[in-house]
């Protein structure tokens, strides 16, 4: 047994690299949370959810907010603020909107996503999105709205190629949407501000229960009238709340204090990649994500091997993602780095 599993008990996790939305509420933010004050959302009567709404806003350089309960609801009520039914959508064929929100645009919407091609770094290029412009024919659907994502798949995209991308879409007559769901990520590792990676897009939709730490959430920023419309769709979604100051208190305290701490996580991924590339193993990482390529056959013995160190790992074999967060602090990170050495080098 090694020292970890003895330390903790064989099969007892306490470092879950799955994912950043794992992350757990601290003690300051359930005290928080406790003692919000609260009203009814859907009569628009809850000060807590306001003052979320607003901050995120204001962070942004925006005019409203819209609390959704997730990032899936706020990107679909954002798509059908936007467009249509029968019109189409240009998004990244790996963001998260096309491949992992099970076509909502389209199944609810009536909504077409047109993919458009993008590198490991994430760019989408302004020739790309002009070439996948329709001409005025009804063969076609009519393109209405361009999506773009940052971070994306960890990728914090350069500043200037989001915004050659936006203004392409807009120079097209496109309306521009960012999915920024780990937004604050992206900005941490660019060193930019939140307003000056929103300010391209019309509506940026901004998730506070990833690297953040919330239990749930997520806001969505644009201009008042189209964020009228978005809150329509939200009640026809079924997300309209009522005592929701108690999610946006927990909300606000992540925006206090989970954005400056980012960097942490960051740092920590590059600790992780920096070790498995000293086993040999084959593996990338940006922001706060490590992927790291398994051998065929070996997922299995990996995720049972790195169990008795109290890691759990995920199932994306045979690339693995492993994200940093705000629960896994040095001591899970030495956990993972000693599990993964003794199982590299044997």
């Amino acid at each position: 047994m090694n020292a970890y599993a003895s330390m903790i008990g064989a099969g007892t996790a306490f470092c879950d690299l799955r994912s950043d939305t794992l992350t757990t509420p601290c003690a300051g933010m359930r005290a928080t949370m406790a003692a919000a004050e609260v009203g009814d959302d859907v009569y628009g009567e809850d000060p807590t959810v306001a003052r979320l709404e607003g901050a995120l806003a204001e962070r942004l350089g925006k005019e409203a907010g819209v609390l959704f309960p997730t990032g899936t609801q706020s990107n679909l009520a954002a798509l059908l603020a936007h467009c249509g039914r029968g019109d189409e959508v240009l998004v990244g064929e790996r963001q998260h909107i096309r491949t992992s929100e099970a076509a909502g645009a389209s199944v609810l919407g009536g909504i077409a996503l047109w993919p458009l091609a993008q590198g490991v770094d994430g760019v989408i290029t302004a020739q790309t999105v002009r070439e996948a412009m329709k001409p005025e024919d009804t063969h076609y659907p009519v393109t209405r709205l361009l999506c773009l994502e940052n971070t994306l798949g960890g990728v914090a995209v350069p500043l200037e190629a989001m915004r050659t991308a936006a203004e392409a879409g807009r120079g097209a007559g496109l309306a521009v949407h960012l999915d920024g769901a780990r937004v604050f990520n992206a900005t941490t590792a660019l060193g930019c501000s939140a307003g000056d990676l929103a300010g391209p897009f019309d509506t940026v939709s901004v998730c506070l229960s990833k690297g953040l730490g919330a239990p749930v959430g997520s806001v969505l920023v644009g201009d008042a009238a189209v964020l009228g419309r978005a809150r329509r769709w939200r009640k026809m979604l079924g997300g309209g709340m009522r005592q929701a100051g108690v999610i946006a208190a927990a909300g606000l305290h992540a925006l206090e204090h989970g954005v400056g701490r980012l960097a942490e996580d960051h740092a920590r991924a590059e600790r992780l990649a920096t070790s498995l590339r000293e086993t040999g193993a084959t593996v990338r990482h940006a922001t706060n994500m490590v992927f790291l390529t398994v051998p065929e056959g070996g997922y299995g013995a990996l995720r049972g091997h790195m169990a008795g160190y109290g890691v759990t790992i995920g199932g994306e074999a045979p690339e693995i993602r492993l994200v940093l967060h705000r629960n896994i602090e040095d001591e899970g990170l030495d956990a993972a780095v000693a599990g993964f050495r003794a199982f590299f080098t044997g």
